[in-house]
C-alpha cells in the first residue's frame, strides 16, 4: 500500500513512465517543424489506409462470394480498365498540384492559387469526360471482338470516368493543404461502403450478384462520393484561401503536367498490364485469383502511398526554397518510413497469405505462391521510398517517364513471353522483375542527376 501512496517502486515507476510517454506524445503532435507534420501526416494517411484497406478487402471478399470467380473475374476486369484510364485522364493535373500549390503559396501569388485550385478540377473533368467518351465508343464499335460478358460492364464503367480524376485531383489538393482525412477517407472508406452496402442489398434480395451489380455500385458510390468530397473541400479552402481575383495558367499547368502525366501513364501500365494481358490467355475465373493473390500483398503498397502522401510537397517546398540539406535529410527519413513497416507487414502477410486467400472461397488459395514472386517487387520499390515523387517535384519528370516506360516494356515484353506457358506465375514473375528495373532506375538516375542517396542501406 506504501508504494501505491508514495510513488516508489514498480507502480510509481510505471507511472512516471507513462507520464513522460503521454508529455513526449503531447510535445510531438504540438510540433510545428516540418518533419513532424510529415510525421503526423504520413501517420494519419497509413491509419486511414490501413483502416480502408481492411473495409476494401472485406468488399472485395463479400464480393468474390457472391458473384462467384467467373462474375468476380468480369468486375475485377472490368474496374481496372476504370482504374486505368480514369487515373491517367487526370492528364498528370493531380500529381503536379503538389508541385503548383506549393509553388504557388511560397510565391504569395493569390491569384494564380485561386485559379489552380478551381480551374484544375475543371481542366480534370473535361480530360475524363473526353476519355469516357472514347472508352464507350471504342466498346460499341468494338462489340463483336469483345466478350459479351464485358460488354456491358465496360459501358457502366465509361460513365465513371468522368469524375474519376475530379476526385484524384481534390485528394492531392486537400493532402496539400495537410487535410489528410479530407483527401483519403471518401476515396478510401466511404466509396467501398457505399459499393458493400450496394451489393449486399441485391444479395439479401435474393436477386443474384452479378459483375454489373457490382460496376453500377461502384459507378453511382464514385459520383456520391465526389460529390460531397468538392462539397466540403469548397467549405474548407473558403476558409484557408481569401477570396479574390483568380489567374488562369492552363498552358502552364498543362505543360508542366504533360511529363508527369506520361510517368503516371507508364506507372499506370506497369501497374495494370499484367491483367489487362492476362485476359487474352486466361479466362475470367482465373483473373479472379490474380487479383486476390495481388490485392492480398498491395497492402503493401499503402505504406508507401502514406509515405509519399506526406512528402511530395515537402520535396517540391524544398526543392523551390533551395534547402538542399534539408531535403536530403527529409528524404533519409522517408524511405526508412517506406522500407521497414513494408517488410514487417510483406512477412506477416506471407505468413498468413493462404488462409486469407481462402476467405474469397472456393479456388482461390491457389494464387498463393503467386504473393513470394510479387513480394520480390513490392520490397525493391520500398528499398528505395519515394523516389518518383522526388523526381517528378525536381523538375525530373523526363527521367520518371524514361525509367517507367523502361519499367513497363520489361513488364509487356515478359508478359507475352511468359504467360502463355507459365499462366498466372508468369504474370507475376513479370510484374516482379519490371518493378525490380524500375526501382534499380530509380536510384541510378537520383544518385547522378541529384546527387542523393536513396537506397535504404549504405548510408
Amino acid at each position: 500500500m506504501a508504494i501505491t501512496q508514495t510513488g516508489g517502486g514498480p507502480v510509481g515507476a510505471a507511472r512516471l513512465s507513462l507520464r513522460g510517454a503521454a508529455a513526449r506524445l503531447g510535445a510531438w503532435r504540438r510540433d510545428g517543424s516540418d518533419r513532424a507534420i510529415a510525421q503526423r501526416n504520413a501517420g494519419a494517411a497509413f491509419l486511414i489506409r490501413s483502416a480502408s484497406a481492411g473495409i476494401i478487402y472485406l468488399t472485395q471478399v463479400l464480393l468474390a462470394r457472391w458473384m462467384g470467380r467467373f462474375e468476380f473475374g468480369v468486375y475485377v476486369y472490368a474496374w481496372a480498365w476504370v482504374c486505368f484510364l480514369g487515373m491517367w485522364a487526370a492528364g498528370g493535373i493531380a500529381p503536379a498540384a503538389q508541385r503548383f500549390i506549393p509553388e504557388y503559396r511560397a510565391r504569395g501569388d493569390q491569384p494564380g492559387l485561386r485559379g489552380f485550385l478551381f480551374g484544375s478540377r475543371w481542366v480534370s473533368f473535361a480530360y475524363g469526360t473526353i476519355v469516357g467518351v472514347l472508352l464507350a465508343a471504342a466498346v460499341l464499335m468494338l462489340g463483336d471482338r469483345i466478350a459479351p460478358y464485358y460488354w456491358l460492364p465496360l459501358l457502366i464503367g465509361a460513365a465513371v470516368i468522368p469524375i474519376f480524376p475530379v476526385s484524384s485531383v481534390q485528394d492531392t489538393i486537400a493532402r496539400c493543404f495537410n487535410w489528410i482525412e479530407l483527401g483519403l477517407i471518401p476515396n478510401y472508406v466511404i466509396h467501398p461502403l457505399i459499393i458493400c452496402a450496394a451489393v449486399a442489398a441485391v444479395h439479401f434480395l435474393g436477386l443474384g450478384v452479378t459483375a454489373v451489380h457490382g460496376l453500377v455500385a461502384a459507378a453511382v458510390g464514385m459520383w456520391i462520393m465526389t460529390l460531397i468530397q468538392t462539397a466540403l473541400l469548397r467549405r474548407r479552402l473558403r476558409r484557408a484561401v481569401a477570396p479574390g481575383e483568380r489567374r488562369y495558367e492552363l498552358r502552364y499547368w498543362m505543360v508542366s503536367s504533360l511529363p508527369i502525366a506520361f510517368v503516371d501513364g507508364f506507372f499506370l501500365l506497369l501497374t495494370y498490364v499484367d491483367t489487362l494481358i492476362l485476359q487474352v490467355f486466361v479466362g475470367p475465373a482465373d483473373i479472379a485469383v490474380y487479383y486476390a493473390a495481388t490485392k492480398t500483398l498491395a497492402i503493401l503498397n499503402f505504406i508507401y502511398f502514406a509515405v509519399s502522401a506526406a512528402s511530395a510537397h515537402r520535396f517540391a517546398q524544398y526543392y523551390v526554397a533551395g534547402e538542399h540539406d534539408k531535403l536530403a535529410a527529409f528524404l533519409k527519413d522517408a524511405v526508412r518510413w517506406t522500407f521497414w513497416p513494408s517488410l514487417a507487414l510483406g512477412l506477416a502477410l506471407l505468413a498468413l497469405g493462404k488462409p486469407i486467400l481462402s476467405l474469397f472461397g472456393p479456388g482461390f488459395a491457389e494464387g498463393y505462391p503467386l504473393m513470394f514472386v510479387l513480394a520480390i517487387g513490392l520490397m525493391a520499390r520500398a528499398s528505395v521510398g519515394p523516389a518518383e515523387r522526388l523526381l517528378s517535384m525536381q523538375d525530373q519528370q523526363r527521367a520518371s517517364a524514361a525509367i517507367y516506360a523502361g519499367a513497363f516494356a520489361t513488364n509487356l515484353v515478359l508478359c507475352l513471353a511468359l504467360i502463355p506457358h507459365f499462366g498466372l506465375i508468369g504474370a507475376a514473375a513479370s510484374t516482379a522483375s519490371a518493378i525490380v528495373v524500375e526501382s534499380t532506375l530509380l536510384y541510378v538516375v537520383t544518385k547522378r542527376r541529384l546527387g542523393l542517396h536513396i537506397f535504404v542501406f549504405g548510408r
